[in-house]
């Protein structure tokens, strides 16, 4: 199987506050990858630093065994990266439609605005709305189509179900299913375990800046209730 992302020794922070203590992470293709933690342990400081948001003060970080560290954020995304971020972000002036097309590359036989419509039709419904009129879940949705319309290798995830409303989360998951069967590489960050055990096949467990378990899904599932103790679940 292919490596698709490997990072080795990553260390970031913010100032002369450190949060990541050298990291170790390998991402396989067509695999869904876990990295799970408390709040405030580095999980999002690590998606900054893949996406180019946050420049490490040390490691590396290989994208397809192209060295990408530090690189800026345009770069990642041509390289195949595509950021779902914590709270959406999504274009508020803009239209549905218009949050769709605004970061698009388009691929052959990639995901077009039509795709993203079929998968939810919710948007399609609102796709002359703008963003701040959208609900939560439907900005969910939105930053979720934006991000495949980048038509990336892997796919990151930065709590994408947190907060919402419990049919709506069922939608996302169902969708991630979806793209894991089509081969679609993922990086999840996420807390509901029962959903993630259906569909993940690695995962990392980060505690105050570093990698403290990582495992098969069948190793979590053997040792499920020894990683629970770094999640306080």
């Amino acid at each position: 199987m292919t490596t698709l992302l490997s990072v080795s020794d990553l260390h970031a922070g913010y100032g002369r506050a450190e949060v990541l203590f050298g990291i170790d992470l390998d991402l396989t293709e067509g695999q869904v990858t876990t990295l799970m933690g408390r709040n405030g342990m580095g999980k999002s400081t690590t998606v900054r630093c893949l996406m180019g948001l946050l420049k490490p003060g040390k490691g590396r970080i290989l994208v397809k065994g192209e060295d990408l560290t530090g690189e800026p954020p345009y770069r990642i995304a041509q390289a195949g990266l595509g950021l779902v971020p914590e709270g959406r972000l999504v274009f508020p002036s803009l239209t549905v439609s218009e949050n769709l097309r605004a970061t698009a590359r388009p691929a052959p036989g990639g995901w077009t605005e039509d795709k993203v419509f079929d998968a939810f039709p919710r948007l399609a419904e609102r796709r002359r709305n703008l963003g701040f009129q959208l609900s939560g879940g439907e900005q969910q949705m939105l930053a979720i189509g934006r991000a495949l319309m980048t038509n990336p290798d892997l796919l990151i995830l930065d709590e994408a179900t947190e907060g919402l409303a419990p049919l709506i989360r069922e939608e996302i998951w169902s969708m991630l299913a979806r793209l894991k069967a089509s081969g679609l590489s993922i990086l999840l960050i996420d807390k509901n375990l029962d959903e993630l055990s259906r569909i993940s096949d690695r995962y990392y467990v980060i505690e105050k800046g570093e990698i403290v378990w990582s495992g098969t899904a069948e190793a979590f599932e053997a040792n499920r209730a020894h990683v629970e103790q770094y999640l306080h679940l």
